[in-house]
């Protein structure tokens, strides 16, 4: 799943596809929101915790403390804090509606490129496929945002996603944000109910999907569940996410 950068490159054909208005426009500003006015983080060893959920209180719902709300629409978050196994998550549920939340955290992925992050999904919108902006429905996304300035029209987006449909090792931009490009890392309900550990080389995922080095840091982390276009349920959790050296 490869998203194009905003400006067509010799040999690399850009798919056509309308510029993002009104409320994807908005859905593109705010996965960027992260990138305002974050501090560079300060790295604990080879690893850069962006959130291990350890300070947050079990049974907390909503929005949680560190994180900001999306800025579109009307989402319920129906996220809440709990125990699963030996250690505190993050539950995310969705029953037609999207929600969206940011955190702000700087990272120079050439220093710390492999993104690491457990997740569990339990339910799956069932005709969920992100590859057509009328199915883009997955049960746990995780994305991370490069700023490049004008934000609203340059920043690079790469969405981490478990999807329904769409096969597992896809590499596409999305449907509805131009900023936006989906890996799919897990596909269908193979491994429903289950805790598992993935990571990412972003770096190289970056090289691969621009054809360029990150000329900027990561400005931000966002998790997301969305089943609002097929009208359906989906569930997930998410625990630890960091960054590491290799």
């Amino acid at each position: 799943m490869t998203a194009p950068p905003p400006r067509e490159r010799p040999g690399r054909p850009r798919p056509e596809r309308a510029a993002p208005a009104g409320p994807r426009r908005r859905l593109a500003l705010t996965l960027l929101l992260v990138v305002g006015c974050a501090a560079l983080a300060a790295a604990e060893g080879d690893s850069i915790v962006v959130e291990n959920w350890s300070k947050m209180t079990v049974g907390a719902r909503g929005v949680p403390p560190g994180w900001q709300a999306q800025k579109w629409g009307s989402p319920r978050y129906e996220f809440a804090i709990v125990r699963d196994g030996s250690g505190k998550v993050i539950e995310l549920k969705s029953e037609g509606d999207s929600s969206t939340i940011s955190k702000e955290i700087k990272i120079d992925v050439k220093q710390y490129p492999i993104l690491e992050w457990r997740w569990k999904v339990s339910v799956l919108p069932p005709r969920g496929d992100a590859r057509r902006a009328e199915t883009d429905d997955e049960a746990a996304q995780l994305y991370v945002s490069f700023p490049r300035f004008p934000t609203a029209v340059r920043t690079r987006v790469i969405g981490y996603i478990w999807d329904t449909g769409a096969p597992s090792g896809a590499v596409f931009p999305s449907a509805k944000v131009g900023a936006v490009t989906f890996v799919v890392v897990r596909s269908g309900p193979g491994d429903l109910g289950k805790w598992i550990t993935e990571s990412r080389n972003v770096y190289e995922d970056y090289k691969r999907i621009y054809r360029e080095e990150p000329g900027e840091t990561v400005g931000g982390v966002s998790l997301s569940i969305n089943s609002q276009n097929t009208g359906a349920r989906a569930e997930s959790l998410f625990g630890e996410i960091l960054f590491r050296k290799p």
